[in-house]
C-alpha cells in the first residue's frame, strides 16, 4: 500500500502538503465545486474518446472523434468497417492505423464479453471490477481506465497525464522516476475521493497556464512558498 511505502510520518506530511496545494488550486480554478461525479451518456463513447486522446491534444482528439461518428453513427458500424476507412476518419489524432485497429479490437472484445456494445452496466460495478475488465482491453492502460472511471462512470479515480505527472513531481507530491500509475495511487492516498475529479482538472489547468514544462511562471504561481519546486 502507498501509505506503507511512504511511511506514516512522511505520509502525514505529504497529506498536509497535498491538502494545502489542492486547497490553493481550488481557490484559483474552482473545478472541485464546479464538476460533479454525475456521468451522462454512454461510457463506451468516453472509452473510445480517451483512446483517441492518446499521444495527441484535445483539439485533434475531438476532431477525430467527430469525424468518426459522422462517418460511422453506431459502434456496430465502426466495428464492421475496414481498418483503412477508420484510419482515414481519425488520422488527425495521429497513429491512425494503430488506433483504428485498437478501436476495432476493443469493440469486438466488449461485444464478445458483455453481449452488447455498451458499458452502461458498469455503473453498478465495483471499481476493482471495472479496472479488471477494462485492463484486459487492447491499448487500455491505467490512465485510460482512470479517465473512464471518473469521467464516464462517476467512480472516483485520479488520472495521471503528462501535466499531472509533471506537477506532482515538481510540487513534491511524488518522487522523480515514479510511474504514472504509481503517482495515481500516491495522489489517491493523499486526498479524499470526492476531490479526485476537480483536483485532477485543477492540476491540468495549472499545468497549462502557469506550471508549464518549459519556463514555468513561478513568480505568478499561487503555490509559491508551498510548492517544493523540485528540479527548478
Amino acid at each position: 500500500m502507498i501509505r506503507t511505502m511512504i511511511g506514516d510520518g512522511v505520509g502525514q506530511e505529504l497529506s498536509d502538503l497535498a491538502r494545502r496545494i489542492f486547497d490553493l488550486l481550488e481557490s484559483v480554478y474552482g473545478n472541485e465545486a464546479r464538476l460533479s461525479l454525475e456521468p451522462s451518456g454512454e461510457p463506451l463513447d468516453g472509452l473510445i474518446l480517451t483512446i483517441l486522446s492518446q499521444n495527441t491534444n484535445d483539439v485533434n482528439r475531438d476532431r477525430a472523434y467527430g469525424n468518426l461518428r459522422a462517418l460511422f453513427p453506431s459502434w456496430e458500424s465502426v466495428m464492421e468497417a475496414p481498418v483503412e476507412d477508420l484510419e482515414g476518419a481519425i488520422r488527425v489524432a495521429g497513429l491512425g492505423a494503430s488506433k483504428a485497429r485498437r478501436i476495432k479490437e476493443v469493440l469486438y472484445k466488449v461485444k464478445e464479453t458483455l453481449g452488447t456494445l455498451s458499458l452502461g452496466a458498469m455503473r453498478s460495478w465495483r471499481r476493482d471490477e471495472v479496472e479488471a475488465f477494462l485492463s484486459t482491453l487492447p491499448g487500455v492502460g491505467p490512465k485510460t481506465v482512470a479517465c473512464v472511471l471518473v469521467f464516464d462512470l462517476g467512480i472516483p479515480a485520479f488520472p495521471v497525464d503528462t501535466h499531472v505527472g509533471r506537477l506532482s513531481v515538481r510540487m513534491g507530491l511524488a518522487p522523480g522516476g515514479m510511474k504514472p500509475w504509481e503517482i495515481q495511487l500516491r495522489l489517491e492516498s493523499l486526498i479524499d475521493p470526492e476531490r479526485y475529479l476537480g483536483a485532477h482538472v485543477n492540476l491540468i489547468f495549472h499545468g497549462r497556464r502557469i506550471c508549464k514544462a518549459q519556463r514555468p511562471r513561478c513568480g505568478d504561481c499561487p503555490l509559491l512558498g508551498t510548492c517544493l519546486q523540485v528540479g527548478l
